[in-house]
């Protein structure tokens, strides 16, 4: 059963989603965001990390620590 809520929120916050949120989807997306915050599931934070392992800028990064991983330690 779905509950109507009145919330208040900074002018900033309702504009980010305003721009970024198709109009029905608003309610759907509070929602997850709510649910998520208070109980990540597994498979939520799985695909989230899966899909972070595949962006191109992350591989970079870790590429460049590499060379820190084994420097002075012993073979």
């Amino acid at each position: 059963m779905a509950i109507r809520l009145n919330i208040t929120m900074d002018d900033e916050i309702y504009a980010k989603l305003k721009k970024e949120v198709p109009p029905k989807r608003l309610s759907a997306f509070i929602s997850s965001a709510v649910r998520a915050k208070l109980h990540p599931d597994t498979k939520s934070l799985d695909a989230a990390y899966r899909a972070a392992r595949k962006e191109r800028w992350r591989n970079q990064l870790e590429d460049g620590w590499k060379s820190t991983e084994v420097e002075g330690w012993p073979e």
